[in-house]
């Protein structure tokens, strides 16, 4: 029997269920989102054959009768079901009744007649971090950091080279590939990515009349633009380009607009500082997967690939550590965004909480050279903060590298390898 990994969205899932009527847990195909819930059901359907489906297209109703929490998986096959749950709280409320998953949006959105707010709560449950697959030491704790930036850290980190880092990120967070025997987690990363696209038995039409090798197509190209704030026009022009094919910007927008509804891409959007100057924040968003080897399978990418070309090692292992700062942000109520301006002062990630409070993080793979660009680079920008902005000065700053040692500089920066984080 496979080993079961603790998630960090479980702590979430225990909190709604206590404080609301349902909770709806959505993210990309096997991340895990049923086995996870499976922990928090009294009672379950699996909508996932097309009798099951077809019965509760039927009588979508019948589908909630069962021990409450009643977990319902892939709902969104049956639509009608949303409004079921939400009948059946207006009807008689109590916390904690119905368990919701889904690894895309509905298929006919027009079916749902409400919009669940203050009855059904969404939780958005990302592959696993570093830190859930046991891969992450866990030396160093953002949410500890934002307490107390006074913390000293040291760890010589001999154990976890740079061929890990490209490993794991090739490999990916997916539970089924979390593997002992590494090659075997890279096919089945190839295995699970071969089927993202296989939509013939599909319940949405919408998908079902797409083609997967137009999918694939964006995918290659988004993958050469990750981690950077390519415009749409220029992925669509490098689809043209290096396919001698036609697409419009119409057919792209559907084809991206699927993307996002089966939980694929997920860019990061721009911090924008209440600054008072005349420095014009760009707004553009950067590139990125939900899982960087989604990124690598589109391009046929391996760990030696990356290990050979450095400087595209960074940009994907910048996606990868994007990955996992969002999954701990989530869990301490967080938002990751990026930072950059007209003179060309940037920084990778900016954590903010509820508070107020806010981190800045540079993402480099490692070594002397680059982590003094990051440390230059965020003391460049909390000067210009503390000297231009209603904002409060950083919380914490951070180098966040694919390997080398932890410490902490004499500027106060840390400089954490990403297998010593935690949420």
């Amino acid at each position: 029997m496979k080993k079961y990994y603790p998630r960090l969205i479980e702590s979430k899932i225990e909190s709604k269920l206590k404080s609301s009527g349902a909770v709806l847990v959505a993210g990309p195909k096997f991340c895990g989102k049923t086995t996870t819930c499976m922990n928090y059901q009294k009672s379950f359907i699996k909508l996932n054959t097309r009798q099951t489906i077809d019965l509760a297209k039927i009588n979508p109703k019948g589908v909630l009768i069962g021990e409450k929490p009643r977990l319902i998986d892939e709902w969104q096959t049956v639509p009608d079901i949303w409004n079921q749950v939400k009948d059946a709280l207006d009807f008689e409320y109590a916390f904690g009744q119905f368990i919701l998953t889904g690894s895309s949006t509905p298929a006919d959105k027009t079916q749902i007649h409400h919009s669940g707010a203050g009855r059904i709560v969404p939780l958005k449950m990302r592959p696993m971090s570093l830190y859930e697959s046991e891969e992450s030491k866990g030396i160093v704790s953002i949410s500890e950091l934002f307490n107390n930036s006074s913390l000293e850290f040291f760890d010589i980190n001999n154990d976890f080279q740079l061929a890990d880092a490209a490993y794991l990120l090739c490999r990916g967070g997916w539970p089924i590939s979390v593997q002992d025997d590494r090659d075997l987690g890279l096919e089945i990363t190839r295995n699970y990515y071969d089927s993202l696209f296989v939509f013939e038995n599909s319940e949405n039409e919408r998908f079902r009349n797409k083609k997967p090798e137009v999918f694939k197509m964006i995918l290659r190209s988004y993958a050469r633009n990750i981690s950077t704030e390519a415009p749409y026009t220029t992925i669509i022009e490098d689809i043209k380009s290096s396919n001698s094919r036609t697409m419009d910007s119409k057919t792209f927008d559907d084809y991206m607009d699927a993307l996002k509804d089966l939980f694929i891409i997920e860019d990061l959007l721009a911090w924008n500082p209440n600054i008072r100057s005349k420095t014009s924040i760009r707004t553009s968003p950067t590139r990125h997967f939900v899982d960087t080897s989604i990124a690598c399978r589109a391009l046929n990418i391996s760990p030696n690939d990356l290990l050979n070309d450095l400087k595209s090692f960074g940009y994907f292992f910048e996606d990868f550590a994007v990955r996992d700062l969002s999954i701990y942000a989530s869990t301490i109520d967080g938002e990751i965004n990026h930072y950059r301006d007209n003179t060309g002062l940037e920084c990778d990630a900016i954590l903010r909480l509820p508070s107020n409070k806010w981190a800045a993080i540079e993402i480099k793979l490692g070594g002397e050279k680059l982590i003094q660009e990051g440390a230059d680079s965020l003391n460049r920008l909390k000067e210009k903060l503390l000297n231009k902005s209603d904002e409060t000065t950083p919380a914490f700053m951070m180098i966040l590298t694919a390997c080398g040692p932890l410490y902490k500089r004499p500027d106060g920066i840390y400089v954490v390898p990403i297998n010593c984080l935690r949420p």
